[in-house]
């Protein structure tokens, strides 16, 4: 057994123990478990430094889940997309490959709580099928591996997933979504980094949402895979008391440029049961993007979206910069709230038709001699 497979046995699950380290109920934590898994890496349990904070609110059950009666439970209509149940099929050249039921830890504000920690959710059958379904789609050209997080599968099984991926003809880019580097980052091996080289183009989707869980370990995990060659972005999803702060988010982005991995979208929360107490309004979200937007390097500004509901896919979302625009000029706003005028380039003037050429007759109405 490898070492991050014993950290994860150590890992908090039982509403019992659950409860004596965080001072809950145990009987509010016994019914939440049941609507929803818990489980905490003692690695991560080690960020949480007080009650309410930033790592507490993302981890650690609320009763406010049970109490809520907003939200559904699958937001995106991901199973509405789903031709086999391990893909999820909605955009024209790529698809998700759902591959693994489990997580190292379960967020609070998961999109996908009706499948996750759920083995009946994910079977080897449906990987076969699933492979077989991107085989037979030659319009797709990319495939993001998730799950659950695939990184929750040994080296072997997940090898034999990348490899079979990357044996069609027609995908041209893997991705990984993992948050296994923020909660269990000894998960990532010079093992598991030395097999996941061999099938560039690969890139790797990382999860953090606050900066203290950019730490020595959390760093040394990130550096290993972008020494491998592999590019790292990172999907950060907004959350109340978590990152809902200017300053918070760009320290966040900031010290992720640090550790060599690219912002790459920050999520409005998903309309999902049972976290309407994390969500936030999108006009904070928009706040947040004009103190990130030219108060900090371009590369440490994400993109901004709502997955719409019903499945609409990701839509971004912009402050708004584009005041006016006319054929003449066009008015800007900047980041520091000055107006700026751009001049539209002036359209060429229409040429005027030639007038044709009436024949030439002579005097008498005889036409022309040739």
């Amino acid at each position: 057994m490898d070492d991050w497979q014993r950290l994860l046995r150590g890992a908090l699950r039982k509403p019992e123990e659950i409860a004596q380290k965080f001072g809950l109920d145990v009987e509010e934590v016994r019914r939440i478990a049941k609507a929803f898994k818990i489980q905490i890496t003692p690695y991560y349990a080690g960020l949480i430094k007080e009650r309410g904070d930033a790592m507490w609110r993302q981890m650690v059950p609320d009763a406010a889940e049970l109490k809520e009666d907003t939200g559904v439970a699958d937001p995106l209509e991901e199973d509405a997309d789903s031709p086999v149940p391990s893909i999820v099929h909605r955009y024209p050249d790529r698809c998700l490959f759902l591959v693994s039921h489990s997580c190292a830890s379960y967020c609070r504000f998961c999109t996908r709580k009706r499948k996750v920690g759920d083995p009946s959710k994910i079977h080897p059958r449906y990987i076969e099928d699933g492979i077989e379904y991107i085989r037979r789609h030659t319009e797709l050209r990319d495939v993001v591996i998730s799950g659950g997080d695939p990184l929750m599968l040994s080296d072997r099984r997940l090898e034999a997933i990348i490899k079979a991926v990357r044996g069609i003809p027609h995908i041209e880019i893997i991705r990984i979504g993992t948050r296994v580097p923020c909660v269990l980052p000894q998960r990532i091996t010079e093992k598991l980094v030395a097999m996941l080289k061999k099938y560039h183009p690969l890139y790797v989707n990382v999860h953090f949402n606050h900066p203290d869980e950019i730490t020595p370990e959390s760093s040394r995990a990130l550096n290993l895979l972008a020494d491998a060659g592999i590019p790292l972005g990172n999907q950060t999803v907004l959350l109340k008391g978590v990152n809902d702060d200017p300053l918070v988010m760009r320290r966040l982005m900031q010290k992720l440029l640090a550790v060599r991995v690219r912002p790459y979208y920050l999520y409005q929360a998903d309309y999902v049961s049972g976290t309407e107490h994390l969500r936030t309004t999108v006009e904070k979200g928009i706040e947040i993007m004009e103190a990130l937007r030219g108060w900090t390097s371009g590369l440490a500004v994400p993109y901004y979206c709502i997955d719409a509901p019903g499945g609409g896919g990701k839509i971004p979302v912009l402050p708004k910069y584009l005041q006016s625009i006319t054929d003449e000029q066009v008015v800007l706003r900047n980041y520091a709230g000055e107006l700026f005028v751009y001049p539209q380039v002036k359209p060429k003037p229409k040429r005027r038709p030639r007038p044709a050429v009436a024949p030439c007759y002579s005097f008498d109405g005889a036409p022309p001699m040739p």
